[in-house]
């Protein structure tokens, strides 16, 4: 006889692989983690997206707002395949999204890391376009007091 292989814990290994990490504790990450997983669930315009920046950064939420549109834009055109993104909800991250975030929080510290890991991420050879949008993102949040945490 042979043993199953369903049972409670096969649910719980797949979790661990779609999404194998938490999401940050830093408020400023999650913000951008909401950000993105609106945008990419929801399109660029995205009303809830919006309305959480305009939360947390007051009257002067469009440079962050309008740098996450642009670097979402960016990347859906420059990326080679799919960038798995969960539901707003969820409490854990794909490696995707933890990636995203990592490249946005690096690239003002350590732009040749950020440009790998965002390479990796895209498919592509070449994206100083792309990073330089995700460094200008990460100085929006830098300088209306939600710096990300690398």
């Amino acid at each position: 006889m042979t043993a199953s292989t369903s049972g409670p814990t096969t649910g719980i290994a797949t979790l661990g692989i779609a999404l194998p990490r938490l999401q940050p504790d830093d408020p400023g990450a999650r913000l951008l983690l909401f950000g993105i997983r609106q945008m990419g669930a929801s399109g660029l315009n995205d009303a809830a997206a919006a309305h959480a920046f305009v939360t947390a950064f007051g009257r002067d939420f469009r440079r962050p707002l309008i740098l996450l549109r642009s670097l979402m834009a960016e990347m859906s055109a420059a990326s080679s395949g799919p960038i798995q993104i969960a539901p707003w909800c969820c409490a854990r991250m794909t490696a995707a999204e933890s990636a995203v975030i990592e490249i946005i929080a690096r690239a003002p510290h350590d732009p040749a890391r950020a440009h790998l890991l965002l390479t990796d991420l895209l498919g592509v050879r070449q994206a100083d376009g792309v990073l330089a949008t995700a460094h200008a993102l990460a100085n929006a949040f830098t300088d209306l007091g939600l710096p990300l945490e690398a």
